[in-house]
């Protein structure tokens, strides 16, 4: 028989680790400045129109800059990104200059900065946000594509970087 019991945090948390999941850099740039940071939580909502979410820490006064600037980039890593994701996840200190400085860098249609060499790129004008809980849900209508090599993902498991 199954229990219903309150469920506690750091139990959540422990076992959304166990929850795998594609790594990302979701970045902007515009009036509100340059802004970039490691997402897992980002997915497809609809083909027609093509838009697609995305997650942030609305806790953290720096993702504003998604909301002002009224677009973003969402960038999918593949395994020799590690790097890229570990600097734009904070844990490093870097700058958001430094962090940038560690990838090649442009733009397709929106103005965002977009990772040359990730597998792929959506590059969205922000549509609709929605505030739940501790986190913002970014809906970006994908007005820009581009799709490199297939190469081995970059995959986050168990609090650790990992790949196929």
């Amino acid at each position: 028989m199954l229990k219903k019991n309150d469920v506690e945090p750091q139990a959540y948390r422990d076992a959304m680790a166990l929850f795998t999941g594609a790594v990302h850099v979701v970045t902007t740039d515009g009036p509100a400045g340059l802004r970039g940071a490691t997402v897992i939580a980002a997915c497809s909502v609809s083909d027609k129109p093509p838009m697609v979410l995305v997650c942030v820490n609305r806790e953290n006064p720096k993702n504003e800059a998604f909301i002002q600037n009224g677009r973003f980039a969402l960038n999918t890593l593949s395994v020799k990104h590690e790097p890229l994701a570990v600097a734009f996840s904070g844990v490093t200190g870097l700058s958001v200059e430094e962090r940038f400085a560690m990838g090649n860098w442009s733009t397709i249609a929106t103005g965002a900065p977009t990772l040359v060499d990730a597998q792929a790129v959506f590059d969205c004008e922000l549509f609709d946000t929605k505030d739940l809980a501790t986190h913002r849900v970014l809906f970006g209508k994908v007005t820009g594509l581009r799709i490199a090599d297939s190469v081995k993902p970059l995959l986050y498991y168990n609090r650790s970087y990992r790949t196929l």
